[in-house]
């Protein structure tokens, strides 16, 4: 299990918190990518989720990564599909993607999700829904996920935005 500390304001750590926090160097060799300890689980005696797990239990020791909310702006922060959550929701999904790569992770990896949607309409909700499902985000390995219709989102023009905690594998880098 890998311990990390929260700097100070005076840009000190205890000695005693030093010497639990040291990490292994990103280059060890005896660092090995493991599959992450995670157990999804579909309850029979509740309603068929349509792609997801009703739970997800991730053992003690596996570190976690809680993404940002994934927005629809391509590299240069400029909004992707301006009116259309379809091709926003694709953008989405590609930017959760890259982030967690850059990590170490990836969508199999992802144990819960939050996906938000400007709208109330059902149909608007469901066809951002399948673009979810069909990017490998939930068909990989079903996960914990709620949809939800919102009012606003944070950038002019955004229709969609995506939350999630992945597992970091050991051996990964982030």
């Amino acid at each position: 299990m890998h311990m990390v500390y929260v700097a100070y304001e005076t840009g000190r750590t205890p000695p005693e918190i030093q010497m639990r926090a040291r990490l292994p160097a990103p280059h060890d060799a005896s660092m090995t990518t493991r599959p992450a300890p995670v157990h999804r689980t579909v309850v029979p005696t509740l309603f068929p989720p349509p792609g997801y797990a009703h739970a997800a239990v991730v053992e003690a020791g596996a570190r976690l990564a809680f993404m940002a909310g994934s927005v629809p702006l391509d590299a240069d922060g400029k909004l992707v599909g301006e009116g259309d959550p379809v091709r926003q929701a694709h953008q989405v999904v590609a930017n959760l993607d890259e982030a967690l790569r850059a990590i170490g992770s990836d969508l199999s990896q992802v144990v819960a999700s939050t996906v938000y949607v400007v709208g109330d309409e059902p149909g608007v909700l469901s066809e951002v829904w399948e673009v979810v499902r069909a990017s490998g985000l939930l068909n990989t390995r079903p996960h914990t996920s709620t949809l939800l219709g919102v009012t606003v989102l944070g950038y002019a023009g955004q229709l969609v935005e995506i939350t999630a905690t992945a597992v970091v594998p050991d051996g990964a880098g982030a």
